[in-house]
């Protein structure tokens, strides 16, 4: 699986990149062939509270899986963002075993 992680309107410090890296690592437990996974850092307004922006693009075979979220810290919004990918993968695994 591969990993790109980019970040907008901001440098991501190394131990965001980490974090991010471990918990996107997981997702691999839910569903293994995910081919490359896309996360996106975003400040959105950056003198207001529930400003930072994760979405997480996840290839899979057949389809792409996205979710997005927004809070007050980069780490919460991965965090919502894996759990909601979790559920997709979850998801769309039930549909391929079910064909």
């Amino acid at each position: 699986m591969e990993i790109k992680i980019q970040s907008i309107h901001f440098d991501a410090t190394e131990k965001l990149q980490a974090f991010i890296e471990k918990k996107v690592a997981k997702l691999e437990k839910t569903f293994e062939d995910i081919q490359k996974v896309e996360v996106q850092c975003k400040v959105v307004k950056p003198a207001t509270a529930q400003n930072k922006e994760v979405s997480i693009t996840a290839t899979v075979p057949g389809t792409t899986l996205f979710v997005e979220k927004v809070s007050d810290t980069f780490e919460e919004s991965t965090d919502l963002c894996v759990d909601s990918m979790r559920v997709q993968l979850q998801k769309f695994k039930e549909k391929l075993r079910n064909r």
